[in-house]
């Protein structure tokens, strides 16, 4: 179950505003199992659930986008090809088992598959996204990178009571700002919550953010508040003010 060699999946890269500073990614953005990975034998509901995807993610990422000008880069394939989020060494990158499912085409991967997967998915992704972080510093633009997530409200068998989830790596200064401008805004909100930088789940702000110094955080969304694009929507002009509030902040400390 292994793609041809010369097939390449590049980030999809929806342009914001000329002066933005904002690049948001969603890495977990679609649920597409391309035709060379046969499925990776799920049946289709396994490979439209949330091991596959994380739903309402996109939806929100683009709701942000418009209400701030950003930036907004996302997958095209889905995580149990590849997890983007993942470096090629992590076992969760092309994971053989994910909660309760069995991932059929992902067991007993050789180095060579391995290396097939990440040259057509991990490495066009990031190279692209490099190149857009690359482009705004040479403009004179120092960006901000925001990944969007969403995550289930149970999680085997146990009801998450976070309904917005703000991670951090080892800066955790605009995740910092983030929870404090989402006080009162009648959203259960949690720090490094349903995950934090010790799941591995940073591996995206350690490649591309802190590398320039670029300050950065990773949030999380439960996937009920945003299981349509109308909810979604709702919930990126919910988070948009917040957002944008939390980065003036950083602009002031600067100064």
């Amino acid at each position: 179950m292994t793609a041809a060699r010369t097939e390449t999946y590049n980030a999809v890269i929806e342009a914001g505003a000329a002066d933005a500073a904002l690049i948001l990614v969603c890495e977990h953005a679609s649920h597409v199992i391309p035709s060379g990975w046969a499925g990776l034998g799920l049946d289709p509901a396994a490979a439209r659930a949330h091991i596959a995807w994380d739903p309402g993610a996109l939806d929100l990422a683009r709701g942000l986008a418009r209400a701030l000008g950003a930036w907004l880069v996302h997958a095209p394939v889905s995580r149990l090809v590849y997890d983007l989020n993942r470096s090629p060494d992590h076992p969760g990158a092309m994971p053989a088992r994910s909660e309760i499912f069995d991932i059929p085409g992902n067991m007993g991967l050789t180095g060579a598959q391995r290396a097939i997967r990440t040259a057509a998915i991990y490495a066009p992704f990031h190279a692209d996204l490099s190149a857009l972080i690359a482009q705004r510093l040479a403009l004179g633009i120092i960006p901000v990178l925001v990944t969007i997530h969403s995550f289930t409200p149970i999680w085997h068998g146990t009801q998450r009571k976070v309904e917005f989830g703000v991670i951090h790596d080892a800066d955790p200064s605009l995740g910092l700002r983030i929870v404090e401008q989402a006080q009162g805004a009648d959203l259960q909100t949690a720090l490094n919550q349903p995950y934090s930088a010790d799941d591995g789940v940073t591996h995206m702000l350690r490649l591309h953010a802190t590398p320039y110094g670029l300050q950065n955080a990773m949030l999380e969304v439960r996937n009920d508040l945003i299981a349509t694009p109308g909810a979604a929507q709702a919930m990126a002009l919910r988070l948009a003010p917040m957002l944008s509030r939390a980065m003036a902040a950083r602009t002031v400390e600067v100064a």
